[in-house]
C-alpha cells in the first residue's frame, strides 16, 4: 500500500494513467461491454499501472546506485519507459476493439480488404507516419546509435519531410507546390546535416524510407 500510494503521489505519470483508467471503465459501462471484455479489458490496463510502477522502481534504483550521469543508467531508465509505452499502446489498441464491437471491426476488415476500395487521404497519411516511426526506431536499433528524436542510423526528420514532400506530389497538380514541398524536404534534411546529427548516408536513408512509403501509401493503394 504505501508503495501504492507513494507512486500516486510523486509520479505524475501514475497519476495520468490511474485518471485514464477510470475513464476507460465509465466509457466500458456506456458502452455496454460484457463481463468477459470487461475482465479483459481490465486485465490489460492494470498491466499498464504494474508497469509504471516497475518504471518507478527502476529509476529509484538507478538514481541511488548512480546519482551522476551515466550512459548505462540511461539505458536503463529508457528501457523501462520503453516497456510502459509498449503496455500503453497495447491497451489502446485493445480497448479501442473491444469498444468497436465484433460486428463494427468485422465490417471495417471487410471494406479495408475489399477490392478496388481506396483510403481517404488522412487514414493514408497516418498509416504512412505511423509507419515511418517503426521503420525509423528499428534503424535506429540496427545502427547502434542515436536516440529516437536525435541522431541514428535512419534520419526521422528526413524521412517525415520527404514523405509529406511526395504525397504532396500525388494529391496536387501543380507543379510549384510539390517543388516547393521537394525544396522544404531537402531544407529540413540539410539542416540536420549542418547541425552535425546526421551524416549524408543516414539523411538519404532517411529520405529514400520516407519517399518509398508515399509511393506505397498514394503510388500503389487504390484510390
Amino acid at each position: 500500500m504505501n508503495g501504492l500510494v507513494f507512486t500516486f503521489r510523486t509520479q505524475r505519470h501514475m497519476r495520468f494513467h490511474v485518471y485514464t483508467v477510470i475513464v476507460v471503465l465509465l466509457i466500458s459501462f456506456i458502452a455496454g461491454l460484457a463481463l468477459r471484455e470487461m475482465l479483459i479489458l481490465l486485465f490489460t490496463v492494470s498491466l499498464v499501472l504494474v508497469a509504471e510502477m516497475f518504471n518507478s522502481a527502476i529509476e529509484a534504483t538507478v538514481d541511488l546506485v548512480s546519482p551522476n550521469y551515466h550512459p548505462l543508467a540511461k539505458f536503463a531508465k529508457d528501457i523501462a519507459a520503453g516497456a510502459v509505452l509498449v503496455t500503453t499502446v497495447t491497451a489502446l489498441i485493445i480497448g479501442a476493439l473491444l469498444i468497436l464491437g465484433d460486428r463494427r471491426f468485422e465490417s471495417i476488415r471487410l471494406g479495408l480488404t475489399q477490392e478496388g476500395l481506396g483510403l481517404p487521404v488522412y487514414t493514408r497519411l497516418i498509416l504512412g507516419a505511423l509507419a515511418i516511426f517503426f521503420i525509423v526506431v528499428i534503424g535506429k536499433g540496427l545502427g547502434g546509435r542515436g536516440q529516437v528524436l536525435r541522431g541514428g542510423l535512419v534520419s526521422g526528420h528526413a524521412a517525415y519531410g520527404f514523405f509529406f514532400a511526395v504525397s504532396t506530389i500525388f494529391l496536387t497538380d501543380s507543379s510549384v507546390a510539390a517543388a516547393l514541398a521537394i525544396l522544404l524536404a531537402c531544407i529540413v534534411a540539410q539542416s540536420r546535416w549542418e547541425a552535425q546529427i546526421h551524416s549524408v548516408f543516414e539523411l538519404t536513408l532517411g529520405a529514400g524510407v520516407g519517399s518509398v512509403v508515399a509511393v506505397l501509401a498514394f503510388g500503389l493503394i487504390p484510390r
